[in-house]
Order: structure tokens, then sequence, then C-alpha cells
């Protein structure tokens, strides 16, 4: 294994203005973090998540295994770590009282599939880049621990949502109505992720990709629409969403 690695941060939403003024440590220390997790993604899904240990990763990079951890506090988090963006965007836009929380959840949706169909259609062999996000997704599938994390930080995502929901309401974060809108609003995801393994078959283009998917997610969307399209209800101006 050697240091150069794929690039498997397709999908991560696009990094925002700010970046342009990060320092230099803070470059440094985004580098590092995404060599370390896009290095343990090719060589588990080149081995298998339990082959590899995470020593082996800290070596391939060129670091201590203390290192590794420093970044990435347990070693599924090396490969699962875009649930610390869907968090930061749904804390963003199911805050605005503007936007229903299904358009809220459709944004932050929209955001991720872009992000992921725009790497593909600037990737210089497309048919390569289609096989590897479809072996990740096998990875994810293939390994109890990955799936058991996944389950994890869905629930940190649904308890998230649903006190920004309750906020919204007045209500209480673990009343019936903000804990069923959260958990009925993060079920879009799965059709999301299950529509990308359909569609991502080799044959369409990025657009086309990005087109079934939405299409798929939105004929969920409707059902869930027709059951919070009249919640929360209109009130006063939520307070800001916490950091």
């Amino acid at each position: 294994m050697n240091a150069r690695t794929v690039d498997w941060s397709a999908g991560r939403p696009a990094r925002d203005g700010a970046d342009r003024a990060e320092g230099l440590r803070e470059r440094k220390k985004r580098l590092m973090r995404q060599q370390l997790s896009d290095t343990a993604t090719e060589m588990f899904v080149e081995r298998g998540f339990e082959a590899v240990r995470v020593a082996e990763v800290a070596a391939a990079c060129g670091v201590s295994e203390k290192t590794v951890f420093n970044y990435f506090p347990t070693k599924e988090s090396l490969v699962l770590d875009q649930p610390e963006a869907t968090m930061a965007a749904l804390r963003t836009e199911l805050a605005r009282p503007e936007l229903t929380p299904v358009d809220a959840a459709l944004r932050v949706l929209a955001d991720e599939l872009g992000a992921l169909t725009a790497w593909l259609d600037g990737h210089e062999d497309p048919a390569l880049a289609v096989t590897r996000l479809r072996r990740f997704g096998e990875l994810v599938q293939a390994t109890p621990a990955l799936r058991a994390h996944q389950r994890d930080m869905t629930d940190q995502l649904v308890a998230a949502a649903a006190e920004i929901l309750a906020r919204r309401a007045g209500a209480g974060p673990e009343d019936p109505e903000p804990q069923i809108a959260a958990t009925a609003l993060l079920g879009l995801w799965p059709i999301q992720f299950r529509a990308l393994r359909t569609h991502l078959d080799g044959t369409r283009t990025p657009a086309q990709v990005r087109e079934a998917v939405t299409a798929d997610v939105l004929r969920a969307a409707e059902l869930l629409a027709a059951g919070l399209g009249s919640w929360p209800p209109a009130g006063p101006e939520p307070a800001p969403a916490l950091p």
C-alpha cells in the first residue's frame, strides 16, 4: 500500500468559502484527516474491514496509531465520517422557519447527491468511479461493525433533528411529535442510498443518476409531506441552532 490513495470523499458536501480563510495548520489537519480516511477506506475495500488493523493504516500514512485516533475515535469512524457533515447541515436547514421539515431534509439530501454526482462527472474514468462507489457500499453492507456504527450515527441524527423540531414547535424533544417527525425524516437517507445502488449501474450519466435518484426520494418525501405538511405549527422564530 503506498501513500497515494483513492479519493473516497465523493458525496461529502462541498466545503464553503470559509476554507479559503483557513490557516496553514487547519489546512494540514484537514488534509491529514482526509488522507487517513481515504487510505483506510481503500485498504478496507481491498482486504476487508476486519483484516486491516488501525496500525497498518497509520503506517501507510506515515503516522503513529495514536495520531489516527486523535482524528478518529473509532476504527469505524475512519470510514463513516459523513454523518458529521449531515449533522451540521441538518441543524442549519431544520432551524430555518420558512422551510417545512421535509423541504429542509430534501435540501440536505440534494446537496449530498449533487456533490457525489459532480465528483462522478469530473472523474477521468467514470466507470471506475462507479465501481469504487459500489464497492464501498458493499463493504458497509457486508460489515456488521460498520452497519452498527451507521445505526448509532442515525440515532444521533434523529436526536439532533428532534431537538430542533421540538424547539420550532414549542415542545419537548422527547415528545411524540418531534420524535416521530425526526425518525421519518432520517428515513429519507436510506431511500437515497438504495436509489444510488439501483441507478449507479454504469449506463447512466451522472446527470441521469441524479435525476433518477431525486425522483425516488421525492416519491418517498410526498408521503411524509402529507403527514408533516402542517407540522410544526407556525410560531415565533426559533432560537439559533446549537453549534
